[in-house]
């Protein structure tokens, strides 16, 4: 079974769903499972240094800092009903995330799920600024990435046709949100699912597929 996972590192249900995700393929034995990460920017207007977090957030969802932070608020109590930890007093900036793509793409594929958990919690929970390359380059030393290597390698683009394939291959399938879960190329769940609901539909498709090919 192939699942990829559309998100993007500043989508706070992205990080939810995602560990959800884990959760549930903890206990699924049905079949072998790889797992694929898709860029997907919730803004690519984002300026490159990055805007104000509070600012962006505030026009965004057209309210006052009262019910931003009662939105915030729900987003750490779901977080904690999954066992992640947000701070978002921390998160100053909102950060323009195509250097974060690139640097997962181009992440050995064994350290890729170590290295989106790690700029998660960099953000959510540090306030890391994770789209400025020194940021991004101390994640890739730490899963074993040389850092001067890794640099030119960013600055030569490398990764990036395929972060624009997995935005571009977004806009033409009408993904408008995400967490956004492609399973097989065939069939879709959107959201940040709880680890039952993905259990579920895991065993489900499984069961299906193994139908069709009897």
């Amino acid at each position: 079974m192939i699942i990829e996972i559309f998100q993007d590192i500043v989508c706070p249900w992205c990080r939810i769903g995602k560990k959800n995700l884990t959760d549930a393929l903890a206990n699924f034995t049905s079949e072998p499972v790889e797992v694929h990460y898709r860029a997907y920017q919730l803004d690519p207007s984002t300026p490159t240094e990055g805007s104000p977090f509070r600012d962006v957030m505030l026009q965004k969802v057209r309210a006052d800092e009262a019910k931003l932070s009662g939105m915030l608020q729900q987003v750490t109590q779901a977080g904690q009903g999954s066992g992640l930890h947000f701070d978002f007093s921390k998160v100053e900036k909102m950060p323009n995330t195509l250097k974060a793509h690139q640097l997962i793409a181009i992440a050995p594929e064994d350290h890729k799920k170590d290295l989106v958990d790690d700029l998660f919690k960099a953000y959510f929970e540090d306030g890391k600024d994770i789209g400025n390359v020194d940021v991004l380059l101390d994640f890739a030393e730490k899963i074993g990435m040389n850092r001067e290597q890794t640099s030119t390698r960013l600055s030569a683009k490398e990764g990036l046709e395929q972060v624009e394939d997995d935005l571009d291959f977004a806009r033409q399938a009408g993904v408008s949100g995400v967490p956004f879960f492609v399973i097989n190329r065939k069939y879709a769940l959107t959201g940040a699912q709880p680890s039952a609901t993905f259990l579920q539909a895991l065993q489900q498709i499984s069961e299906e597929q193994t139908e069709e090919e009897a």
